[in-house]
């Protein structure tokens, strides 16, 4: 129980208010600064916090706590604001953690490395590979920072990996009261499994205890398949390599198939000039501008994009650089996970639906490829892959140049066909859910009246808000997403489009 935690607040509540706000002063970004205001990489999202804080050690993030609390201004953590969604957007303070950024320590023997929260990816593969570490999984980008990561319980691929907050052994935390407390699976369970998709509002993370493992190199094995054949032998595809993913191009009725595992054969990166700078890159978004006034080309791009990367390739690389893809241009986008027995049927549907948009003259003309990928279940209680084993499938619509381009009706029925196989969505893009529908999703004995005595309680979506509900009981740490989508607040403030970019 978090009444019992053995931290006490610091002496803040005492310190006289010009004081706090001379300490303040220096991390305080100036208004008339860029960076006042706050954007998301994918450009979708976009607000003008009442105050930026960049605080550069854990004593300077429980002033600006101190300073909320004060003032009645929520807080909200933010990294490189690269999730694709509202969930770090504020009207209240911001407390940015790019520049706690240290790893603190390595344990080579025990394979654990201390990190602080606003710890990019990109910079703990350096500090991991010096040591001849690694992380044992990685998504598909490293711009991320490592706390943004646990909070929003993302992923990478393989059908025997877990969901990459499983690897965070242990969390120092700043909760709202101002007090630091450290969580385990041990100390504080409750507070620890509920932090590990937490979504910022259940404590600042300033550290992180992640298991690593000894570095590794991958070869990856990438070659073009029918659609058809790809859905028919899906579970054998799944399971013929450690990490397999899928970039599957409707209108083309091919998938392009990812298969990696380890290796001691030299380096040998797939990268070309022709193909990731001056085709994959350039030439795709100059021809997604055009069908972005000409959509009936779009189909015509993605065969075309298609027969480009057509030909078998072969790369073996560190790790983490075979993990990681180039996101190309800025997107707006859509996650889901699914339960993996579903695979099958939901991608048939999914197929039936875009062929029936592309013969239809005026139908959806979506951009491509559909990312497909795989995760193993575990015990996190929001994390959606909870209790299954998972299929992630990704719509994306890129923004050629940073130009809105049509979205809302393409995922508004791409959602209703993955809810329909039991689809929850990736917590840090943009989706409709509300408490009602979470709740199903992730159930919880709580909502037994009567539960099976004797087995081990089933903890979900009604177990989070009750943490959350204690340890931050004034919502110092929320904001519109945490509001809308975990207590159902439905108002002009809280509203799906409060921060989008383009209104």
């Amino acid at each position: 129980m978090l009444s019992t935690m053995d931290v006490s607040p610091p002496p803040l509540s005492t310190l006289p208010s010009e004081t706090l706000a001379a300490l303040l002063a220096p991390i305080t970004v100036p208004s008339d600064s860029p960076s006042a205001r706050f954007t998301n990489w994918g450009l979708s999202f976009t607000c003008s916090p009442q105050v930026v804080y960049e605080p550069r050690t854990e004593d300077e993030c429980a002033l600006v706590v101190e300073h909320g609390r004060r003032t009645g201004q929520r807080v909200r953590a933010a990294g490189v604001g690269h999730s694709p969604s509202d969930v770090a957007c504020t009207s209240g303070f911001m407390l940015r953690t790019t520049r706690l950024d240290r790893v603190l320590e390595m344990d080579v023997e025990k394979g654990i490395v201390v990190a602080q929260g606003g710890t990019t990816l990109n910079a703990l593969h350096a500090a991991l590979a010096s040591h001849g570490l690694a992380m044992a999984n990685v998504g598909s980008i490293s711009e991320q920072t490592i706390a943004g990561l646990i909070t929003t319980a993302s992923h990478g691929t393989g059908i025997h990996h877990k969901a990459l907050s499983t690897y965070a052994r242990a969390l120092l935390l700043l909760l709202p009261d101002g007090s630091r407390v450290h969580c385990d699976p041990a100390t504080h369970p409750d507070l620890y499994w509920a932090s590990l998709c937490g979504l910022g509002s259940t404590g600042i993370v300033l550290r992180v205890h992640l298991a690593v493992v000894p570095a590794f190199r991958l070869k990856e094995l990438q070659r073009s398949l029918p659609f058809d054949h790809v859905v028919t032998n899906i579970d054998s595809i799944v399971h013929s390599a450690e990490h397999v993913r899928l970039w599957w191009f409707p209108q083309a009725g091919t998938v392009r198939v990812s298969s990696s595992d380890r290796t001691t054969d030299p380096k040998k990166p797939a990268a070309s000039f022709l193909w990731h700078n001056l085709l994959g890159y350039h030439l795709i978004q100059f021809l997604f501008l055009i069908g972005r006034y000409l959509p009936i080309l779009n189909a015509w791009i993605c065969r075309f994009s298609a027969w480009l990367d057509s030909a078998p390739t072969v790369a073996v690389d560190d790790s983490w650089r075979i993990f990681n893809v180039d996101c190309k241009y800025p997107q707006y986008t859509t996650e889901w996970a699914i339960p993996y027995t579903a695979t099958r049927a939901c991608l048939q549907d999914i197929r039936i639906w875009l062929e029936a948009e592309q013969a239809n003259p005026n139908g959806l003309r979506p951009h491509f490829p559909i990312e497909i990928r795989f995760s193993d279940a575990d015990d996190i209680w929001l994390s959606p892959s909870h209790d299954q084993r998972t299929t992630w499938i990704g719509l994306i619509q890129y923004k050629p140049y940073g130009l809105p381009v049509p979205y809302r009706a393409l995922f508004a029925h791409f959602e209703s066909i993955v809810t329909q196989h039991g689809g929850r969505p990736h917590w840090a893009k943009a989706h409709p859910l509300r408490p009602r529908d979470l709740r199903r999703l992730y159930p919880s004995d709580l909502d037994v009246p009567h539960a099976q005595p004797g087995k081990t309680p089933r903890r979900g979506f009604t177990d989070f808000v009750d943490v959350l509900t204690r340890v931050d009981p004034e919502g110092l740490l929320r904001n519109p997403y945490i509001d809308r989508h975990l207590f159902g607040i439905e108002d002009d403030a809280s509203g799906e489009r409060v921060f989008k970019a383009r209104p």
